[in-house]
């Protein structure tokens, strides 16, 4: 799916989210007699947690605090080679979205979960290390640098294998983590990869040396995503 349709996609979510929220709240404020049905009503109004998958052609996405100089290309030569360019309302710098990449674009109530931004990264940092983990890769975290890395603490050795960076409204969620399964690498060349200097980005396919069944990967994304959320997904 093209970036800015998975964009209003998740905004839509997101919204309807806000607005349930807003209702329930509403009423919760309103003395009433009748609180069977105030009760009963406000179920109907529960905020949805989802979790989306999607494959983006190539694009470039910028945080709104990002700098526009980590973009080493002008726009004119980013569409010479095919890429898309979006300054987003997410956190974060630059960063790339393209095929055989799993970008996973959690749409959740974190009051539903636990109400801290940190920890809620953290979280989606974990899961992507259980899923490396899978794979016999040891990842870890970088001090400062929210994502998921090979050998964070091996000066020169660094490796970013996946880039998280989100927004919160509310308590709702949107935007995610990109993980480099078969991706080109090539693409990396024309950014500075969320502003970092001087650090590599890879793929699990470059880490094992072998193409790696995709669908594969999603499932144990999916696995450890329910084990760490301690949810069950519902398709």
């Amino acid at each position: 799916m093209d970036y800015q349709s998975a964009w209003d996609y998740q905004e839509h979510l997101l919204q309807e989210n806000v607005k349930k929220k807003s209702i329930v709240y509403s009423r919760e404020s309103v003395v009433d007699s009748s609180d069977h049905d105030n009760e009963t009503q406000n179920s109907k109004l529960t905020t949805q947690n989802y979790l989306l998958f999607v494959e983006h052609p190539p694009v470039f996405t910028l945080g709104k605090s990002g700098n526009i100089n980590n973009v080493l290309l002008s726009e004119e030569r980013l569409k010479e080679r095919g890429i898309e360019f979006f300054r987003t309302n997410r956190g974060g710098d630059i960063t790339f979205h393209g095929p055989q990449q799993i970008v996973g674009y959690p749409v959740l109530d974190l009051e539903k979960f636990d109400t801290d931004i940190g920890h809620y990264l953290r979280s989606l940092e974990e899961l992507i290390i259980l899923t490396l983990a899978d794979y016999g890769i040891k990842a870890g975290r970088s001090k400062g640098e929210t994502g998921v890395w090979i050998d964070p603490d091996s000066k020169g050795k660094e490796r970013k294998i996946c880039a998280i960076v989100v927004r919160c409204s509310r308590w709702i969620t949107m935007h995610g983590f990109a993980f480099n399964i078969n991706t080109d690498l090539n693409y990396f060349n024309y950014i500075i990869p969320c502003g970092i200097q001087n650090k590599q980005v890879t793929s699990l396919q470059k880490e094992l040396g072998r193409e790696i069944d995709f669908e594969e990967a999603k499932e144990r994304v999916k696995k450890n995503f329910e084990r760490v959320f301690d949810v069950e997904l519902i398709f």
